[in-house]
């Protein structure tokens, strides 16, 4: 018998905001708001989704933004976080990294700085409630003007030691080169924050050696399709850089055709440190555990290596020394307890 995969502690460093909802929860306070919802988001969810063309992501952030129509008061903001730490709990996460563009919330709760505010301090109450160390990236959209990432990576330092661990770039990369935010994430590794960006989704190998080259990438969201440069995965495993790879996100997008084609065996034996997120479980319907039962169940990890994933996202967080060492020692623990 295999050993319980909830029982394996690990940490979960590629998780957004609004994408970590419960689909009850979306459900309900689209209800009690009169909300309406389509129908890719209530009978026929999780969502049919393909994102390699134009078309494809736009329809994707369609529902995206329906979904963030609901969480308009301050209370939905703690209900969604605490709610998404009960889960993490459940998974065996004893360390989250959550993804949050405050922009996208600024105008409904008193500006990006009131935002942020607000998103942290249901974090603190969300960590405390589950018993999940918490910690968030401020993320900047790529498909808005990099004089806006400059405004909230400089906001994003301002909480360094309040909360905010990293800086991000997500949404479509096919949208905006990388060196068009060179300035945006030197200000934040100026500020003591590390460097996830998004690359290596819908683009390829280029995309990730720009966000290393130009951004400094400390970790990557995604990453995958530097699987198809031999090079550029050994540049990965010598400098020991992160890629967040992200299974079922992959999939419902279109980056691959199916679980079978995420190159996660192809990049862990490369040695390039894989630490393996949900993205956004509220549009893909599976959260953390899903994708380490996919490692189990379709890449062929045995316990040995599924415990050494948790590790490397262990080691690639943000998380203060004293989390890191309990959760190896809790990895270490899981592996040498005999299977059920």
């Amino acid at each position: 018998m295999a050993r319980p995969l909830h029982a394996l502690p690990k940490a979960h460093l590629h998780l957004h905001f609004t994408g970590s909802m419960r689909h009850s929860t979306l459900i309900e306070l689209a209800r009690e708001q009169g909300l309406h919802l389509p129908d890719a988001l209530e009978q026929d969810w999780p969502p049919k989704l393909r994102a390699t063309d134009e078309r494809g992501w736009f329809r994707f952030q369609r529902l995206y933004d329906i979904a963030r129509s609901v969480l308009t008061k301050p209370e939905h903001v703690y209900r969604l976080v605490r709610e998404t730490a009960e889960d993490e709990a459940a998974a065996g996460s004893g360390w989250l990294e959550i993804q949050v563009d405050p922009s996208g919330y600024a105008q409904r709760f008193g500006g990006l700085t009131a935002t942020l505010e607000l998103m942290l301090d249901a974090v603190e109450q969300a960590a405390r409630h589950a018993g999940v160390g918490i910690a968030t990236i401020v993320a900047a959209n790529r498909t808005r003007h990099p004089l806006d990432a400059n405004t909230l990576a400089r906001l994003a330092t301002q909480y360094t030691h309040k909360g905010v661990v990293g800086f991000g770039l997500s949404n479509d990369e096919r949208r905006g080169q990388a060196r068009e935010f060179e300035r945006a994430f030197r200000i934040a590794k100026r500020g003591g924050l590390l460097a996830v960006p998004h690359g290596g989704e819908l683009m390829g190998p280029r995309s990730v050696a720009q966000c290393v080259d130009d951004l400094g990438a400390d970790r990557l969201g995604h990453g995958v399709r530097a699987a198809e440069d031999e090079w550029l995965m050994q540049r990965l495993a010598e400098r020991q850089i992160c890629c967040e790879v992200c299974p079922t996100s992959n999939v419902g997008l279109g980056v691959a055709e199916s679980s079978e084609l995420v190159p996660v065996r192809r990049l862990f034996e490369a040695g390039v440190p894989i630490a393996l997120g949900a993205d956004d479980p509220l549009l893909f319907g599976t959260r953390l555990l899903g994708q380490y039962e996919l490692a189990r169940e379709v890449y062929g990890f045995d316990d040995e290596e599924v415990a050494e994933l948790a590790r490397q996202s262990v080691r690639s967080s943000a998380a203060p020394e004293s989390v890191r060492k309990e959760l190896l020692k809790g990895v270490d623990d899981w592996l040498a307890a005999s299977p059920e």
